[in-house]
């Protein structure tokens, strides 16, 4: 079993500051103080894969010596041979990743575990179509701040799961849609994704999560409306502080209120008035420490993959959700989206914290006018 391991280490660095993706931001991110995401979750993959793995097939890992692989592997994990094919220990960009995987191919690799987001995997999928290689698999250990592509796991503990049940033949391998969306024009506030290419992946709907669903709401005005009276009606007052999470649903039914409610970003509310819009993750904790009154955290589930926390909102980070209790969160979902929504997910970055929302099992959601209902969450 021969498995290609490519890690981009400046995936989500933008994520906690609000840059909604790190394409091009990688220095700038570092230098406002972001900590890496992608080896790190690469560790806890590989670490984890090392508990279930039984060691009775030997598999052979290729891999860059330097930050986009050998940095993290785990000095204590015994999970097969790790051969140097690429260095990287300079700073990388997307013509390294294209080399990267080139050697993969040439080391005739049965699959690729990779660490980044939707860049990183549009990167991957064009260099093995520039090579008529589209049928090696790819499984993605979901690293970057949007991930909108079907070839991720849900998490990287689902990702040494999907490798495992892949490797002892328990998994079909299927197409799934590799999405990208517009960094620079979803910075200005712009939503425009567009489908890049197919890649093969192991199929399982437990641990992937699926490419996102764009749910058109026709028809929902009414509802929408309802939900705005709601939120005006039992939420709005002056002691209440809102963080409002990101989403199209969500800004309208803000701007419906009064607000000027952005759709791919934070912003914060006190009674009738906006004391923050787009907030990074320094901003929230700011705002939550010097308040003393009620706490309410709406979050609007991603269509489709069903994410609650963990997609497009890393700016709402551990430390700033151990300052909201669980109780004060609510969902807010519409009939439309429910109807490719049947659960929520969450994955935090906090094993502690995953596993609170893990004993919470249910989550209530707001679906109309003081109409709510419950969903399970579940915490791969």
């Amino acid at each position: 079993m021969r498995i290609g391991l490519v890690v981009n280490p400046d995936a989500g660095l933008g994520g906690r500051l609000g840059l909604k993706g790190s394409d091009g931001q990688a220095n700038y991110a570092r230098s406002m103080g972001a900590e890496d995401r992608a080896g790190p979750r690469v560790i806890d993959a590989l670490t984890y894969f090392d508990k279930i793995f039984d060691n009775t097939q030997l598999i052979e890992w290729y891999i860059s010596e330097g930050r986009m692989g050998s940095q993290w592997i785990p000095d204590d994990v015994s999970i097969g041979n790790f051969n140097i094919i690429h260095e990287s220990s300079g700073p990388t960009s997307p013509s390294d990743t294209s080399e990267l995987v080139s050697l993969l191919i040439n080391s005739e690799i049965d699959l690729i575990l990779y660490a980044g987001g939707d860049g990183t995997t549009r990167d991957i999928v064009s260099a093995l179509d520039s090579q008529n290689k589209s049928n090696i698999p790819v499984i993605g250990i979901p690293c970057g701040v949007k991930m909108h592509s079907g070839c991720f796991a849900s998490s990287p503990k689902a990702g040494a799961e999907v490798l495992l049940s892949w490797i002892n033949e328990e998994l079909l391998i299927s197409s799934t849609e590799v999405l990208d969306l517009d960094e620079d024009k979803y910075r200005n506030g712009e939503w425009v994704v567009r489908l890049y290419a197919e890649v093969k992946t192991p199929a399982s709907p437990r641990w992937m999560q699926g490419a996102k669903m764009r749910v058109e709401a026709t028809g929902e005005e009414e509802i929408v409306e309802g939900l705005a009276d709601h939120i005006r009606e039992l939420l709005i007052d002056d002691r209440r502080l809102i963080i409002w999470g990101s989403g199209g649903t969500l800004r309208t039914i803000s701007n419906m209120i009064g607000f000027e409610g952005t759709v791919l970003g934070i912003d914060a509310t006190l009674g009738n008035e906006q004391i923050g819009t787009d907030l990074n993750e320094e901003q929230i904790i700011k705002i939550l420490s010097s308040h003393k009154g009620e706490v309410t955290l709406l979050l609007s589930p991603m269509g489709g993959q069903g994410f609650l926390i963990g997609r497009g909102n890393l700016q709402l980070s551990p430390n700033v959700l151990r300052k909201i209790p669980i109780d004060n969160i609510l969902g807010i979902v519409t009939p439309a989206k429910l109807i490719s929504v049947r659960r929520l997910r969450v994955e935090t970055g906090d094993a502690k914290l995953d596993q609170i929302f893990s004993e919470k099992k249910y989550m209530k959601v707001l679906q109309g006018y003081r109409t709510t209902r419950v969903l399970p969450i579940i915490v791969d």
